[in-house]
């Protein structure tokens, strides 16, 4: 009898087993399968050839001749009306020692416009009421309230600071050390390489030159705190969060942190070249006692994070532009309210949130200049944005980009017209 109850036990046990594994196969049979996501990637797709047109054979001759006047080896070009790609060129070399023409799908250092990406962050973590751009920086009731920065400042003006002053450039900071590593490692009298600690040391506990809002000083320094304050409330590195939460989400795949040397770059980035003259060739930032090229070792890029730091093409910073401009073609990454703050215009001695300037009647505009590049990008008044972005500095600095500003406008006058009538960001 006991045997025979085993039996009977075993044999329901069995059943259920069976049951409990054909009922889970039929259940993973009918769940749905996760289609594989799909990258489109612009700068693997998009080609010199895609625009070469017959009508704007005058706009490419102006681009040449402008990238042979002021000696540089290459640069990029990229054109968006209404959020639409419609042209796409690279001129010159990408790297003329090994051969490789420009195309548009090379990345470049973008230098400062890498502001308008952090500055986008910030917006993306307000939108999420993550912060308020009101919100102070220092101070117990501050973000960056840590040890490292109670520890420096002295001075009560600093706990008036607001993300808002460091957006717009209106701290007060006297000093922006970021491209004196040098000088900092001698004055701190450390025996390795500065770090961003290290430059807030030789600032931070300082009085301010000015009281927070009331006049404005350009100040790299603010940004890197931006990006400080970034790792703070999303609690991911800079780089990381810059990635997922706003480059990703607007069809940017291909952005990166540059390196400082040419062994760092990446397989399609260009090769940067110094123009000739005085101060080419500088101290390595590292106080090796070697003397290097500007562009490879005279600054020490990563360390500039959302400063100046980022690697791009102009077509994916369109792409960007396009994703935070309030236009309809292209769903926007940032609520309208986020994009009026960041566009928004007081006056002419006030810097925008991110942008150089937002002029309601001359647009938007955002440059960058580094040893080894400089770039422009203009979002016009009627919707057309163009971004040019070389792979060579010139003597000009900064003010390089008046004259790549000139060249837009005498271009948009004679080939806006012209521009072709489709979308190369189609297929994302």
């Amino acid at each position: 009898m006991e045997k025979k109850l085993l039996t009977i036990l075993s044999a329901i046990g069995l059943f259920f087993i069976v049951f409990s594994a054909l009922s889970r196969q039929t259940y993973r049979e009918e769940m749905p399968v996760e289609e594989e996501v799909k990258i489109f990637s612009l700068n693997d797709s998009i080609r010199n050839a895609m625009s070469d047109i017959p009508e704007l054979e005058g706009l490419d001759s102006r681009m040449e001749k402008y990238i042979k006047r002021w000696q540089m080896k290459g640069a990029s070009l990229a054109i968006t009306r209404g959020d639409s790609l419609v042209y796409a060129k690279g001129y010159g070399w990408a790297d003329e020692e090994l051969g490789i023409p420009m195309e548009p799908g090379h990345i470049l250092r973008m230098a400062s416009v890498s502001k308008l990406i952090t500055a986008t962050g910030i917006m993306v973590l307000q939108d999420r009421d993550s912060l308020s751009i009101r919100d102070t920086v220092f101070g117990p009731r501050g973000i960056l309230n840590d040890s490292i920065f109670t520890s420096l400042i002295r001075y009560r003006d600093y706990k008036k600071i607001t993300i808002e002053h460091l957006l717009r450039h209106q701290a007060g900071f006297g000093r922006d050390p970021l491209f004196s590593s040098r000088d900092v490692k001698h004055q701190l009298r450390l025996d390795r390489i500065p770090v961003a600690e290290d430059f807030y040391s030789v600032v931070l506990n300082r009085p301010l030159r000015f009281k927070p809002g009331s006049w404005q000083q350009y100040s790299n320094l603010g940004y890197l705190l931006l990006s400080e304050i970034i790792e703070k409330v999303s609690g991911m590195p800079y780089e990381e969060f810059i990635r997922k939460e706003v480059l990703e989400p607007a069809g940017c795949y291909d952005m990166h942190i540059a390196g400082n040397y040419y062994e760092d770059k990446r397989p399609n980035e260009v090769r940067y070249y110094t123009h000739e003259g005085d101060g080419k060739f500088i101290e390595d930032y590292t106080d090796n006692g070697m003397m290097v090229e500007r562009s490879y070792g005279g600054n020490n890029i990563p360390l500039l994070q959302g400063a100046g730091a980022w690697c791009g093409s102009p077509i994916e910073i369109a792409r960007l532009v396009a994703s935070i401009d309030g236009s309809p073609e292209v769903p926007d990454i940032i609520s309208p309210e986020a994009i009026a703050e960041m566009t928004g215009y007081y006056d002419r001695d006030t810097f925008s949130l991110g942008w150089n300037d937002t002029h309601p009647d001359k647009g938007w505009t955002r440059t960058g200049t580094l040893s080894g590049t400089c770039a422009l990008v203009h979002r016009y008044p009627d919707g057309e944005c163009w971004i040019l972005i070389s792979n060579t500095s010139t003597w000009r600095g900064p003010s390089q980009s008046r004259y790549t500003e000139s060249l837009f406008k005498q271009c948009r006058e004679l080939y806006s017209s012209r521009l072709p009538r489709r979308n190369l960001f189609e297929g994302i």
